[in-house]
């Protein structure tokens, strides 16, 4: 049985890092990181350019799934609304797949740390922090496994998930 772990929560969260972690961890893996598939210049973000992220997602989703190569795939985006997990979802091949929905939660006040960090480090821009935490709501009503990640590193996260899905 295969294994699909979705990682989401707000930007700044550690979902990178955390699914890094696993990726080193749980083998044979293949890792997507939704944002990927969002880098292009200009940045817009339209109906047009969601459904073709949103598409580019599934295929490479299905095609790590399909693949016999791997037993693990770990794919982390943002997703703060729960329609947007059961969209990708509905358009996988989960045919002996189990998955996993794990939320990365934060307190404002460690999400404020981590972002200010990365704004100073030219890592974000300043405007993401506003954004983040206008999202972290979003996040506590989700029909997911949520941990709470203020407090430890993206390596004790991976443990949990690990933890979690079994190994």
């Amino acid at each position: 049985m295969k294994r699909l772990i979705f990682v989401n929560g707000t930007m700044g969260v550690g979902k990178t890092s955390t699914c890094k972690e696993l990726l080193g961890i749980l083998q044979p893996s293949a890792f997507l990181d939704g944002d990927w598939c969002w880098c292009m210049n200009p940045f817009r973000v339209t109906d047009e350019t969601k459904h073709m992220v949103e598409s580019n997602i599934c295929l490479l989703l299905n095609s790590f799934l399909s693949c016999s190569e791997y037993e693990n795939v770990i794919f982390c985006w943002v997703m703060h609304q729960e329609s947007i997990i059961n969209s990708l979802l509905g358009r996988l091949n989960l045919t002996n797949v189990d998955v996993y929905k794990i939320t990365l939660s934060v307190s404002k006040e460690a999400l404020t740390q981590r972002l200010n960090r990365a704004v100073e480090n030219g890592e974000r821009t300043s405007d993401v922090l506003q954004r983040s935490l206008d999202r972290l709501p979003l996040y506590q009503e989700m029909n997911t496994i949520h941990i709470d990640v203020s407090n430890i590193s993206p390596v004790q996260v991976a443990g949990k998930i690990i933890e979690i899905i079994g190994n």
